[in-house]
Parts: structure tokens; sequence; C-alpha cells
């Protein structure tokens, strides 16, 4: 329960940071490079797929090859017919 509280308030805190700066760049004519960094860093961090997760646990997810396979060309490969190196018997 404690770790929760800690995430929610550093959450809390970080975000009130960002609204600082956003709000300092958008309001105030003295806003620095400071309020700028914090604001774009703060954006940034918005933009990163947080909810991801490894593709052989993701559901619907395809398999490795899909594509060569549905357009016939592992098959062919596996026969020798494609040039990889096998000389015709």
């Amino acid at each position: 329960m404690a770790g929760r509280s800690v995430r929610w308030g550093a959450a809390l805190g970080f975000g009130a940071v960002w609204w600082w700066a956003v709000l300092r760049l958008a309001l105030a004519p003295g806003a620095g490079p400071v309020e700028g960094a914090v604001a774009a860093g703060g954006w940034g961090l918005s933009l990163l797929p947080v909810h991801c997760v490894p593709k052989g646990r993701a559901a619907g997810a395809l398999a490795a090859g899909r594509w060569r396979e549905a357009w016939g060309w592992g098959a062919e490969r596996d026969r020798g017919v494609v040039g990889d190196g096998a000389e015709p018997s």
C-alpha cells in the first residue's frame, strides 16, 4: 500500500511541476530554458509506449516469417527452388 501511495505522490508531483513549466512558458515573459526542458521532457515521456508487452505474450501476435509463408517464399526455399546454394540433383 505504501508503494502505491509513493507512486501516486510522485506522479502528482511530477505532473504539478510539468504544468508549472507549461503555464510559465505560456504566461510569463521571463520563462527560460529550464521551463522549456521540463515541458518538452514531460511531453516526450507521454509518447512512450508504456502499455507494450513482448510479442510472444501479446494477444493476436503474428508468428515470425508470416509474410514469407503467405507469399509462398518459405515453402520454395525449403524445397531448394529459390537460390539457397543447394545444387539440383
